[in-house]
């Protein structure tokens, strides 16, 4: 005889399926199982578990067990997506893939993962696979060096023209500005660091910034618009640049001290394009006895696992609950059932740390 907890599943399992509930209907209590089955609240909790392992229920803390799958939904044909990001395993990704999982997982929809590394070749070999193989049923895709002519729009537009509904992240192609997209609020951003460190009282405030991305670019024109509208200076040499091919060099030696010694000349803050390269830069500075926030005040974007594990935690701009893989993921569901839909920002809240 199977154990107790697993003909407790077998039956909540067997309830899903006979349409005793529907999709996101809230399964009964614990205490109410518990008196339903005549077992223990442990052994209630471990048939939960069970049917939260299949897919067919997710547990929330303070609000129960919800039911994500029926038996229409488990026998409606299965939706393919392929999501294509620059990156999969490092930085801001694996949260934006999980959330993008999630969305598609209860929506009886599967991910096919690929990552361009940011190189339009890559691009194009992938979305040239997608239009020889079976075409998936939707994509999600963050562009490659959004900021720079892509050689692949031809691919896309093929892609759309075979009925393939599509949702840019991050950045989008402004050829393809039709097409779908959840994007951050890259200017308002910029403005937001620049105007938070003018109310600490600084006014000689640098940037570094990447530009062969969209994200960039547009978090340089909300950093220099607020420079402006404050009546700060906004001078070439306070501005320093990087891209793809040039950001593993920058990380992996001392040059970036070197090269970006002219911006930090008689600075006393700095925004930086992102956590990865505020971190480079507070290791960089605290090695050289500058003392962080009170001779440079540093901070970022994207509140990842960088600005919180750095020697001194950074001072970031977070999606919090406006996670852009989520965000984007849902609007493509949208678009299967029918739904027109409509572009979204994703705001930014600051979280304050050390280097401010």
């Amino acid at each position: 005889m199977a154990p107790k907890y697993q003909q407790v599943a077998d039956a909540l399992r067997a309830d899903i399926l006979d349409g005793v509930y529907e999709k996101r209907m809230l399964l009964p209590t614990e205490q109410l199982l518990c008196q339903r089955f005549r077992v223990s609240r442990q052994t209630v909790r471990q048939a939960l578990s069970v049917l939260a392992s299949e897919g067919m229920i997710e547990r929330r803390q303070g609000s129960g067990s919800h039911i994500l799958q029926t038996r229409e939904s488990l026998n409606a044909p299965r939706r393919t997506v392929a999501v294509i990001t620059t990156y999969i395993s490092n930085y801001i990704f694996p949260s934006i893939l999980r959330e993008i999982e999630n969305v598609l997982s209860t929506n009886n929809s599967a991910p096919t993962l690929y990552a361009t590394q940011n190189q339009v070749s890559n691009e194009r070999r992938i979305l040239q696979s997608l239009l020889d193989g079976d075409l998936p049923d939707g994509i999600l895709v963050e562009g490659t060096k959004t900021g720079l002519p892509n050689p692949n729009l031809d691919l896309y537009r093929k892609l759309i023209s075979r009925g393939v509904p599509m949702v840019f992240m991050h950045g989008i192609y402004p050829e393809l500005s039709d097409c779908l997209s959840v994007l951050d609020d890259n200017y308002g951003g910029g403005r937001q660091l620049v105007e938070y460190l003018y109310g600490k009282g600084h006014r000689s405030i640098s940037g570094i910034f990447k530009n062969d991305d969209l994200q960039g670019l547009q978090r340089y024109a909300g950093y220099a618009d607020a420079l402006r509208d404050l009546g700060l200076p906004l001078e070439d040499q306070r501005v320093f640049w990087y891209n793809t091919e040039s950001k593993e060099r920058l990380l992996s030696d001392n040059s970036f001290l070197d090269l970006t010694s002219g911006i930090l000349h008689n600075c006393t803050a700095l925004v930086c394009y992102n956590d990865e390269i505020a971190s480079r830069m507070v290791s960089l500075l605290l090695s050289q006895g500058v003392r962080i926030p009170d001779e440079i005040a540093v901070v970022s974007f994207d509140n990842s696992p960088y600005s919180e594990l750095s020697i001194l935690p950074i001072t970031s701009l977070s999606h919090g609950e406006y996670n852009v893989g989520r965000m984007a993921a849902e609007l493509l569901i949208g678009l299967f059932k029918g739904q027109s839909g409509k572009s979204l920002l994703a705001p930014w809240t600051l979280v304050t740390r050390k280097t401010s």
